[in-house]
């Protein structure tokens, strides 16, 4: 399946949300991080926080439902991101990429965690072209 959407949200990331947040979250303190967040959301076993491969050249990080792969410092949105990913990708797999329920969770995220506007990401990501579902939650809290 196709994700269509990841040109249009990695752009909107840069133009609008990297310029809001300078903090950076050293390797080590990004499993606390997820940890804190994921309890927050009435989430339970966080996944893990394992180092990112150095070979991994074009990705600042990746995630999936159980591990997130960070470098030695991370920019704190980037986290985000990455949780949002952990949170809308089922144990065996199956992501919402960058479709409408990742950037719903990913919102939440910068919302409660960055204190960005929620109208003015709703409207860049109109603007942007960016397809969100501002409903929507972790797929597996059910």
């Amino acid at each position: 399946m196709a994700d269509r959407q990841r040109n249009r949200v990695y752009a909107w990331e840069d133009r609008v949300v990297a310029p809001h947040d300078p903090t950076v979250v050293p390797f080590g303190a990004g499993q606390g991080m997820v940890n804190a967040i994921w309890a927050e959301m009435g989430l339970l076993y966080p996944p893990r926080v394992e180092p990112l491969p150095a070979q991994a050249r074009c990705r600042i990080a990746d995630a999936n439902r159980l591990r997130i792969r960070l470098p030695r410092s991370t920019p704190s949105w980037c986290v985000l991101h990455e949780l949002a990913h952990a949170m809308t990708t089922t144990q065996d797999g199956v992501s919402d990429g960058h479709g409408a329920d990742f950037v719903g969770v990913y919102v939440q995220l910068l919302r409660t965690y960055l204190r960005l506007d929620g109208a003015e990401l709703q409207a860049s990501l109109a603007q942007a072209g960016v397809k969100v579902r501002m409903e929507a939650r972790a797929v597996f809290s059910d």
